[in-house]
């Protein structure tokens, strides 16, 4: 089914770029082209199928640049057939996306026009090039501004006045129906993010709520995560058994609403660290078939409610699967796409700043770039991140 809309995405991308190349090389005066010093270069010659195929295998910087060499090839990269057939592509291989990149779209309606009129779909609102660079990780990454040359000094200085450590509660089904504990990876993966403290050190705020896990991050930004599980360490082991998530110790149901959707309450101590917390840790289960996008989206509503704090999904695998493709090993991922994830927790509704993250447990891949954002998120001056 998926080769078949992508096979069907091509064909009105070449047909919109056939209508292009039509209108700025008309075929009655093609010749006449061809005999003047300034005629269709080389790669405008080429047929429109292969420069279709030229701009699939160019990132999308490349594809940018290729539309200033003339304005038939700006015409070309700005069509937005092209970049929706793009979007199609690379949005479930994207491994982050946040509040401020999330495509204001919905992926599912952009193959549902697949009957209306050529220059009916040519002549969309949406600007979906826009779309594609705000969210696509490689263009953000290059587009974050340079450190500034005066970054070391600010550093040593910043390091000369005590601040307080930022402070995150962490939860979700991810933490509990993994096979790979990343909570157990995090109290081994010194290497990684160092601990600055004893795990058993106390968060503190207008009362002790327990205990947590101090952190280094970067060699100079100390953090605290409290971690908030939903049972104790046998039930959590019989839920694993049994593959069932129980949340009844930090979350209460108490009704819900017209549509059907739950509402939940949270236990007094989950109340407790919501108030002193700067950020909130949601790890996912992000593997294929699993989650109750209701609950879940209705748990994270309940614990960010009333406040502004900054969301970070940890959208979790075990590990990464590897699989043997004719002699060769090769690593494979199955997971639910991040801008997905977003989608079935209902991120984009939520006015709090948000971002998920792919993760692996087992190699606590990517991790580091989602603690980056919540740290900047919570005003914390991060650099070389």
């Amino acid at each position: 089914m998926t080769g078949m809309m992508t096979q069907h995405s091509e064909s009105v991308v070449i047909r919109s770029l056939r209508r292009l190349k039509e209108f700025y090389f008309p075929s009655n005066v093609r010749e006449v082209l061809d005999r003047e010093e300034e005629g269709p270069g080389f790669l405008d010659r080429l047929p429109v199928d292969l420069q279709f195929q030229i701009m699939t295998l160019l990132s999308s910087v490349d594809i940018c640049r290729l539309g200033a060499t003339s304005r038939y090839w700006r015409a070309l990269v700005r069509d937005p057939p092209l970049w929706r057939f793009f979007l199609l592509r690379d949005m479930p291989h994207w491994p982050s996306i946040d509040h401020l990149t999330m495509p204001q779209l919905d992926v599912s309606t952009i193959s549902e026009d697949s009957e209306q009129d050529d220059d009916e779909r040519t002549e969309t609102k949406v600007d979906y090039m826009a779309q594609y660079l705000k969210g696509c990780p490689s263009c953000r990454q290059r587009w974050l501004p340079l450190w500034p040359p005066y970054r070391v000094l600010m550093s040593f200085l910043q390091s000369l006045v005590p601040s307080s450590e930022p402070r995150y509660a962490m939860f979700g089904p991810g933490m509990e129906q993994m096979d790979v504990s990343i909570v157990t990876r995090l109290l081994h993966a010194t290497d990684i993010l160092p601990m600055s403290v004893n795990p058993n050190s106390h968060i503190n705020g207008p009362s002790v709520i327990g205990s947590g896990i101090s952190y280094i991050f970067n060699d100079q930004h100390k953090f605290n995560i409290f971690t908030l599980y939903s049972t104790t360490r046998a039930e959590r082991d019989r839920a694993k058994v049994q593959n069932q998530y129980m949340s009844d110790k930090l979350f209460t149901l108490v009704g819900s609403v017209d549509s059907g959707h739950p509402i939940y309450r949270p236990s007094p101590q989950v109340q407790q660290v919501c108030q002193v917390v700067d950020g909130i840790i949601y790890v996912a289960n992000a593997q294929p078939g699993s989650g109750d996008r209701e609950s879940e989206a209705a748990q994270i509503r309940a614990v960010l409610s009333s406040t502004s704090k900054p969301l970070l999904v940890l959208s979790c695998i075990s590990r990464e699967k590897c699989e043997a493709v004719e002699t060769t090993c090769v690593q494979t991922t199955h997971r639910t796409p991040c801008v997905e994830m977003a989608k079935r927790l209902c991120l984009p509704q939520l006015p709090n700043p948000w971002m998920v993250q792919d993760t692996v447990a087992e190699s606590l891949s990517g991790l580091l770039n989602g603690i980056s954002w919540l740290l900047r998120s919570s005003g914390v001056k991060v650099y070389g991140n």
